[in-house]
């Protein structure tokens, strides 16, 4: 039952309030984003934000940090009026955020990332590098993050850019420190550093507002917890009050049955091989050179959802970038593809063959931000919507429609910006698109970042049904729990190296993390 703001803890009226948020609406076109929505932030707490992809959570957060200026309703930062028409505004005020979509230039370097309109200066207005550099370093050291503060942005993996956007929030010393999805694209050891981070900001009096779908994380480190559903607010409950099971029940309005592992007869040996790896080895050349893959083999069955496991930095991208031709560097081995054996050079290879890939950063390398719905989804699939080289609008409307229901994609209309969507509902999009191309083999890498626990659901049950049809699914996650989950059976890696396979009846979070934290110089390659 939606709930109102007169419904929070009493401690909102005995304790100093740094943020109230008063009847905050907000309206894209014909979407009504946000409904009314009141609840205050106490001094000093962590306040998680919970609710499913498109329960206004992001949209409030851009309000809250200036980036969405016009709205209805109000905003009163320490018991004063405030409204933010800039990023800038809300700094000034002493509201910062760290973006669950990173916004970082890929060309600059991490140093002149973190102080991006906010340059170290000398007399005369020229940079000061070098105090930029030393700086960043230290804000790095915090983090316990071994990042050159001289490195472009764009050489980093997307754990390390997230590092990256995390200590550029904390440059900023602010007093409201909004925290989207931080924890995103982070290992299990960095998350750790990062509560650590937070338990000294906490201790300075920092007041820090978490969105998470990770109900361990949110349990962890809340102090209280609000739960919005399609842009209204629910409830605020206090963390040690409730559940895990009563905040999902609040967020989907239904109850959630408990995820079963999968069973399948996929993985027995009297399957077909979709896919053959012998001896795969990717060596990347220049700065960060090295062999990033060695001598990985394996093979996926038909109709056989493989899981990929392993810490950051593992080479768990960097296998799926060499099956799909993207890899950066010189990859060599032996990959056959129904017992054809193939080397494929650029995507469009690989997608002739029957391969399609999910990359794990949605926004940079999965959407085309600049396109609709319709135009996201068609981009892959256009020659089988044409006659003598022409696109038949109707026969693509046509297919759109169909996935899009098939996926149960949340949107007014096909026509509508892919921006506008929740993360969740973006993702069945680009998973959409590589369906419209009729794979045999799906190569997902992290599908579930950034997506609520309904949506997640929806694409265990969705990965479920695309194996039962045949399609084989090579998926990496960087939650255990979900490969256990959706798998048939798992593949560990480890600095490169292939280190432990178990079918899903002897895999186990500790198994696997035994398997995933031995190092090259433990580690050979399995079979040898």
């Amino acid at each position: 039952m939606i709930g109102t703001a007169n419904e929070q803890d009493s401690a909102a009226d005995s304790a100093a309030v740094a943020l109230s948020v008063r009847r905050v609406g907000k309206q894209f076109g014909a979407v009504q984003a946000l409904n009314d929505v009141s609840f205050d932030i106490l001094r000093g707490e962590l306040h998680a934000v919970m609710g499913e992809n498109g329960a206004g959570k992001s949209t409030l957060m851009k309000i809250l940090a200036g980036v969405l200026p016009e709205y209805d309703g109000e905003l009163r930062v320490n018991d004063r009026p405030a409204r933010f028409r800039t990023p800038a505004d809300a700094e000034a005020a002493g509201v910062g955020m760290i973006h669950q979509e990173l916004n970082l230039v890929d060309q600059l370097s991490v140093a002149a990332n973190i102080f991006l309109g906010r340059e170290i200066c000398r007399r005369g207005g020229l940079l000061n590098t070098a105090a930029m550099n030393r700086r960043a370093a230290e804000l790095l050291g915090e983090l316990e993050a071994e990042i050159a503060a001289e490195t472009q942005v764009r050489r980093l993996r997307i754990g390390d850019q997230q590092l990256v956007e995390i200590a550029r929030a904390l440059s900023l010393q602010t007093d409201i420190l909004i925290m989207d999805e931080p924890t995103s694209a982070l290992t299990e050891t960095e998350v750790d550093r990062l509560y650590r981070v937070i338990e000294r900001l906490r201790a300075r009096g920092v007041t820090i507002i978490y969105i998470s779908h990770k109900m361990d994380e949110v349990f962890h480190l809340a102090d209280r917890i609000t739960v919005l559903r399609d842009g209204r607010f629910v409830r605020t409950l206090q963390r040690r009050e409730t559940t895990p099971r009563e905040i999902a029940h609040l967020m989907v309005g239904r109850e959630l049955t408990d995820r079963q592992t999968r069973t399948s007869a996929a993985a027995g040996p009297g399957r077909e091989i979709a896919l053959q790896v012998r001896d795969l080895s990717l060596t990347q050349h220049g700065r960060g050179s090295g062999q990033r893959l060695r001598r990985v083999s394996f093979e996926l069955r038909r109709g056989e959802i493989l899981g990929l496991a392993g810490l950051m930095g593992a080479g768990r991208t960097e296998l799926l970038e060499s099956l799909f031709g993207v890899a950066r560097g010189t990859v060599t081995g032996e990959v056959k593809v129904d017992g054809q054996v193939c080397r494929f050079r650029h995507p469009a290879e690989a997608k002739q063959a029957g391969l399609m890939m999910v990359s794990e950063d949605r926004k940079r390398l999965g959407l085309f931000r600049q396109l609709n719905v319709r135009e996201n989804i068609s981009v892959s699939a256009l020659g089988g919507m044409s006659g003598f080289g022409v696109i038949s609008p109707r026969v693509e409307r046509q297919q759109i429609a169909e996935v899009m229901t098939s996926l149960g994609v949340k949107a007014d209309s096909p026509e509508i910006a892919i921006t506008s969507l929740s993360g969740g509902n973006q993702q069945k999009c680009i998973l959409a698109r590589c369906l419209l191309t009729k794979p045999r083999i799906l190569l997902l890498d992290d599908p579930t970042r950034g997506v609520d626990i309904g949506a997640k659901s929806e694409l265990y049950a969705l990965m479920s049904q695309l194996a039962e049809a045949g399609i084989s699914i090579l998926v990496t996650s960087s939650e255990l729990p979900e490969l256990l989950a959706v798998s048939d059976r798992i593949l560990v890696l480890s600095e490169g190296v292939l280190t432990a396979e178990f079918t899903a009846a002897e895999a186990s979070e500790q198994k696997i993390m035994e398997a995933a934290t031995l190092g090259r110089r433990r580690a050979e390659p399995v079979g040898d």
